[in-house]
C-alpha cells in the first residue's frame, strides 16, 4: 500500500476566519473542507452575562464544548444546567436539546466541534444576519437554524428560567449538585 500524501492543517493562535454573532467572537478552525466536511470546529469567546442561542436540538450533527477558558452554564430539558468550568467536556448527541450562556463576570471561551461539518456554515450565516457588537435576534437566529436541520425549542419544553441566563446562579425552585442543577422535588 503506498503512504498517502495528504497535508495537515495548522492553524495557528492568530489565524482563522473570526467574525462576531452579537456580542459573540467565532474562530473558524476547520470548517471542514480539508476533512470531506466529516468535522469542522471553531473557537468561541462569550463575554459576561451573555445568553447564547435560543434553545434548540440538531437532527443531522453531534457537537462538542470543550471550556478553555471561564464558566459556561449549559441549559438542558427539564430545567437541568450544568456549569462546566475550564478543562471540563460536553457531549451533545443528535436530538439533545440545549443552549448555553454566560452568566458570570468572567469572559468565557470554548473550543467547539460539529460532525459532519456543515454546522460551521449556519454560523458564516447567522454572522450576516446580524449586527457585530449587538446582542442576536432571536428570531434571525431560529430562521437560520431551519436551514441547518436545528430545531428550536421553547423556554417551556425545556423549563428553562431566564434569569440564569444573566447572572443569577441559583433559583429558589432549584438546588444545586455538585455542578449540576436538577429541579427540587417536593
Amino acid at each position: 500500500m503506498e503512504t498517502p500524501n495528504v497535508p495537515i492543517n495548522f492553524v495557528p493562535a492568530t489565524a482563522g476566519e473570526t467574525f462576531k454573532l452579537g456580542t459573540i467572537t467565532i474562530r473558524i478552525m476547520e470548517d471542514g473542507s480539508r476533512t470531506d466536511n466529516r468535522i469542522g470546529s471553531a473557537e468561541f469567546t462569550v463575554p459576561a452575562h451573555t445568553s447564547g442561542p435560543p434553545p434548540h436540538w440538531h437532527e443531522m450533527h453531534d457537537e462538542t464544548f470543550l471550556v478553555t477558558q471561564g464558566t459556561l452554564r449549559f441549559h438542558a430539558l427539564n430545567g437541568q444546567t450544568i456549569d462546566a468550568k475550564t478543562g471540563d467536556y460536553v457531549t451533545v448527541p443528535t436530538r439533545s436539546p440545549h443552549t448555553f450562556s454566560n452568566p458570570y463576570d468572567q469572559e468565557a471561551k470554548f473550543f467547539n466541534t460539529y460532525t459532519p461539518a456543515f454546522y460551521i456554515n449556519y454560523f458564516k450565516l447567522l454572522a450576516t444576519l446580524g449586527e457585530a457588537g449587538k446582542p442576536m435576534n432571536p428570531e434571525a437566529n431560529r430562521k437560520a437554524m431551519a436551514y441547518f436541520a436545528t430545531i428550536g425549542v421553547s423556554d417551556d419544553e425545556m423549563e428553562v428560567d431566564r434569569t440564569q441566563f444573566f447572572g443569577k446562579t441559583q433559583t429558589d425552585s432549584k438546588e444545586t449538585v455538585g455542578t449540576e442543577t436538577k429541579k427540587a422535588t417536593a
